[in-house]
């Protein structure tokens, strides 16, 4: 498929076809985009919302191809509304991301590195997809993710990963921190100051996406970015990590 790249993000929707079902996704590619970011979140909302496309608009800017991806068929999300059934589905948001990263690397720029940006249930589909195909997935970025769901593949969890939470979403923030202890391989957490579990107060989206951008700046470049612990709360050991 054909990529598109302008100076501005012009959204390619594009539809990927799994076992089950086609997902579909917004797909756009900047001039010479430093990697390619899958972004999802879990059920619930869906890539047409203002916050996550303003989420994509920020890492295209930042230089990434982005997929804002929907991870369940509208049918699907339907049947979620009314059921609930595939709200604490891991293994099916994992088999999606992978399934949408696959179709990046089969894209024009598929040599590029490749994270996921991704909260809510998808942040531990994101975690079973990276211990199942390390090879194709080189960084991680949790926004007031659940990646504790992922359980015992948390200890097999070798990408490099980010966990963002908000200062006011304390549930959030123990759950996150309690799945960082289990990582094996390098993990840290971050607090945004006075955000709540949406970081819909003024400026809160803009601080996590900075941080997500610097992740993926020196996760996917291989170059070293300092994130200022003036702003933001930083644990960085991999293995029983303490947040400040």
């Amino acid at each position: 498929m054909t990529a598109v790249m302008l100076d501005s993000p012009i959204a390619l929707e594009i539809a990927i076809e799994t076992p089950e079902t086609v997902i579909e996704g917004d797909w756009a590619v900047p001039l010479q985009p430093k990697g390619a970011l899958v972004i999802a979140n879990g059920t619930g909302t869906n890539r047409r919302s203002d916050r996550n496309r303003e989420v994509a608009s920020r890492m295209y800017n930042a230089g990434f191809a982005t997929l804002l991806l929907d991870v369940l068929s509208e049918d699907e999300e339907r049947e979620d509304a009314l059921t609930g059934a595939l709200q604490l589905d891991v293994k099916l948001q994992a088999a999606r991301l992978l399934a949408a990263v696959q179709w990046v690397k089969e894209s024009p720029i598929g040599d590029l590195p490749t994270g996921f940006l991704v909260s809510g249930v998808a942040s531990a589909g994101a975690v079973v997809a990276a211990v199942r195909e390390p090879q194709l997935v080189d960084a991680i970025v949790s926004r007031g993710g659940r990646p504790d769901l992922a359980a015992i593949d948390l200890h097999r969890l070798v990408t490099p990963t980010l966990l963002i939470t908000g200062s006011k979403d304390a549930r959030i923030f123990e759950l996150n921190r309690w799945a960082l202890r289990r990582m094996k391989g390098e993990g840290r957490i971050a607090v945004v100051p006075g955000a709540s579990h949406l970081f819909d107060e003024p400026g809160a989206l803009y601080e996590m996406c900075s941080l997500a951008i610097r992740w993926f700046y020196s996760r996917l470049h291989k170059t070293s970015l300092t994130l200022s612990r003036t702003r933001f709360n930083i644990s960085w050991s991999a293995v029983g990590a303490r947040a400040n």
